[in-house]
């Protein structure tokens, strides 16, 4: 009789990630941060001498994102890092892929998510009105990218993403440094936001 396929991810940390069932008990922030620090953004079709890493834009989205809120709690910014952690073990799809997987990434998804947020405090699902404004910060970081990194003229970037306001991005830039880099920086704006809450 033939095996069931392994459903489960070894961590640097030891812990052992069930993907079908998981558990706020086997996340832990350094395995978040160095597999975000190592997934490229846009396939690794960027400009540059590193890849653009999602723990790059997860830094970035969260920090648009409290430009938007700024009277926002560390709580919902801690919601606005932690956006795409599931990618630590699931990699980062561009949306055509996710379009053509279908329903079953969505779920995927869903579960790492709440996994992730109950381990650091986060109910595990976000009100509407605050996942809205991640999602606003994240596609403002999107046309950043897109226009600074990944080739796209200024017109198409805007059909896609729509064009930010100035304001808020002003002083922004798109930062590409070495993984490690990354993922301390990563890690580290994780600890103070928890340090606030």
């Amino acid at each position: 009789m033939a095996q069931p396929p392994r459903a489960w991810q070894r961590m640097l940390s030891g812990r052992r990630l069930d993907l079908l069932d998981p558990t706020p008990m086997d996340v832990e922030i350094e395995d978040i941060a160095h597999g975000l620090a190592f997934v490229a953004r846009w396939n690794g079709q960027t400009k540059g001498d590193h890849a653009y890493s999602v723990a790059e834009h997860s830094l970035l989205v969260e920090t648009l994102f409290g430009r938007l809120n700024p009277q926002t709690g560390s709580k919902w910014r801690l919601a606005a890092l932690l956006h795409d952690a599931p990618e630590y073990v699931i990699g980062d799809m561009i949306s055509p892929v996710k379009a053509a997987v279908g329903p079953g990434y969505g779920a995927l998804d869903e579960r790492l998510t709440a996994a992730i947020h109950i381990r650091f405090g986060l109910p595990a699902v976000l009100p509407a009105s605050v996942k809205k404004q991640i999602k606003r910060a994240d596609r403002i970081s999107a046309y950043m990218e897109a226009t600074q990194i990944a080739g796209f003229s200024t017109a198409e970037a805007t059909k896609f993403f729509g064009q930010p306001d100035q304001a808020v991005t002003e002083g922004l830039d798109i930062v590409l440094r070495p993984p490690v880099e990354t993922r301390n920086a990563f890690t580290a704006r994780h600890t103070a936001l928890m340090a606030e809450l």
